[in-house]
């Protein structure tokens, strides 16, 4: 079983590269992520690897970093995720978006990921929803749940701020990470007009 390579990049495709470690040539398929990473490296280069063998073929994932492959291996869990799948979405959704994109149940956001429609998108959050909070806590920064200490009934307020900026044309993640945000900034008085001010200030900030 191959879990680390390293060596020289001989060859990069769309979805993958092929890695010279003393003069044998791995197929190795990335995300773009991976991919994009790896352009920036010079010399050599090490990637995390997860070995899958099937009775017909054997085939080595790479990753750039631990983050990732922990990710592909939590998605891989999902029923209807097969591998492809997990590296489209890796692709387009960067993890700490891809556990904002969860955490907000933004279906809109993982459907924008190749093979992934509307009820693979909402499984994938149902059945996942209950692991990011660990995950989080080891690799991301942003909040995943009402971690704020407010008074009772503030996720209710939390909700309805949330909802007021999507009814406005902003995109729920957004939403999600922006109220949160200000919520865990306000300690008294938190109202839902005051959450959606915060959050349209934040959202302007950030163009």
């Amino acid at each position: 079983m191959i879990a680390k390579l390293r060596g020289f990049i001989d060859q990069t495709g769309e979805s993958y590269v092929v890695m010279d470690v003393n003069g044998v040539g791995y197929l190795v398929f990335c995300s773009k992520r991976t991919l994009n990473m790896l352009s920036k490296e010079v010399g050599e280069v090490s990637l995390k690897i997860e070995t899958h063998v099937r009775e017909d073929h054997i085939h080595l994932f790479g990753f750039f970093d631990e983050v990732e492959r922990e990710w592909f291996n939590t998605l891989i869990t999902v029923q209807g995720v097969g591998a492809k799948v997990c590296l489209a979405m890796l692709s387009v959704l960067p993890p700490d978006d891809l556990m904002q994109a969860i955490a907000a149940q933004d279906r809109a956001a993982i459907t924008k990921s190749p093979g992934v429609g509307p009820k693979l998108a909402a499984r994938i959050i149902t059945e996942l929803r209950d692991k990011i909070e660990d995950m989080a806590l080891r690799t991301a920064t942003i909040p995943v749940g009402d971690k704020t200490g407010l008074a009772s009934g503030s996720n209710q307020i939390i909700d309805d701020a949330i909802s007021a900026l999507v009814n406005l044309g902003y995109g729920r993640s957004d939403a999600f990470r922006v109220v949160h945000q200000s919520a865990a900034k306000i300690e008294n008085d938190v109202s839902v007009e005051k959450l959606i001010q915060e959050g349209l200030v934040e959202l302007s900030s950030n163009g």
